[in-house]
């Protein structure tokens, strides 16, 4: 059993939340708060497995409730919050949340597969535990790459990703050229929110990818909740695109599609960047990359949050760089100088 406390001041979001969760019967509530001070005061003597946490509530907030457990505790934290709100749910990620959904998500319209998705990836966070230290190793180089021209850098990500895509962008330079489209797994709808928070990490200009648009030099692109997002080479110009396909490796948007579709328009010209997530997309996507020809890197087990999307790329075989987060955008610069 999971056991799972809900905290949040509204008792309507609490009974939501309690009658979604109790439909799984892996899931049992074993308590509940209505504020932040009472939220610490159970997450510290309950000890459960799962917490979901509101943002704003009274007394303490949910990034201050999040700071003062996690320096006693590595219980795994679910942010639960609404879009106005947003910008502050990806900053509880960096605090050590794990994961968020916002409240709309939560509604008689939800989907049975949505549904399912959601309690599957419940219980995968549930057995993580909050990283208190990341330890540094040395980057394993299993092929070095030749030097050549690089027209874009493709990146999936899932959960742990915007926590890691914070520090990748805080440490690459702002006069980085090269154009980065973004797959970054996201059940909140809060894509929007989250180019604009990425946004204060960087000095290059970060958004959310339209239908058609051109890429260009020292621009962050971010793919659309529940689209694909393409990379196509059209007139020699490099054209972001979406389609409305069914989801791959359950998710939509698919980090395999972007890199299948870079790889196909893009050849050898293309690095791809596959960071801490649950699952295994990516790794096709990975594989095409590097049998087209382009430059293919993993985050190494140690600095990511979660080592299932990185490890399944690796044992493709056709990862060329397995880097510590913080080696990531070093080596970047490195390769398209």
């Amino acid at each position: 059993m999971i056991n799972t406390l809900i905290v949040d001041d509204s008792a309507l979001a609490r009974d939501i939340l309690r009658d979604f969760l109790t439909v799984d019967k892996n899931f049992r509530i074993i308590g509940e708060a209505a504020d932040g001070e009472e939220a610490i005061q159970k997450i510290l003597s309950l000890n459960p497995d799962l917490v979901t946490l509101d943002i704003e509530m009274p007394k303490k907030n949910g990034l201050e409730v999040i700071e003062a457990v996690i320096k006693q505790t590595s219980v795994p934290i679910v942010v639960v919050t609404s879009h106005d709100t947003a910008k502050t749910a990806y900053e509880a990620t960096v605090r050590g949340a794990l994961e968020f959904y916002s409240k709309s998500t939560f509604t008689a319209s939800l989907t049975p597969e949505k549904r399912r998705e959601i309690y599957e990836t419940l219980k995968r966070i549930s057995g993580v535990k909050a990283q208190k230290n990341i330890t540094t190793v040395e980057p394993v180089l299993l092929r070095q790459p030749e030097k050549r021209e690089i027209r874009a850098v493709v990146i999936a990500s899932s959960t742990g990703g915007p926590k890691a895509l914070s520090t990748f962008f805080s440490l690459l330079p702002g006069d980085f050229s090269v154009p980065i489209v973004i797959v970054q797994h996201n059940s909140s709808g809060f894509d929007k929110s989250f180019a604009q928070w990425l946004d204060t990490f960087t000095p290059l200009n970060v958004k959310v990818a339209e239908e058609g648009e051109i890429a260009g030099h020292g621009t962050v692109y971010i793919a659309e909740t529940d689209k694909h997002l393409e990379l196509r080479l059209i007139s020699d110009k490099l054209c972001l695109c979406y389609n409305n396909d069914e989801p791959e490796n359950n998710q939509k948007p698919a980090a395999d599609v972007l890199f299948r579709t870079a790889a196909e328009s893009l050849k050898q010209s293309v690095i791809s960047i596959v960071m801490t997530g649950m699952g295994n997309d990516g790794a096709a996507g990975t594989q095409k990359i590097r049998e087209t020809g382009g430059i293919t890197v993993a985050q190494d087990e140690g600095s990511s949050l979660i080592y299932g999307m990185p490890k399944a790329a690796v044992e493709t075989g056709c990862v060329d760089m397995v880097l510590p987060l913080e080696r990531i955008s070093e080596e970047l610069v490195k390769l398209t100088k």
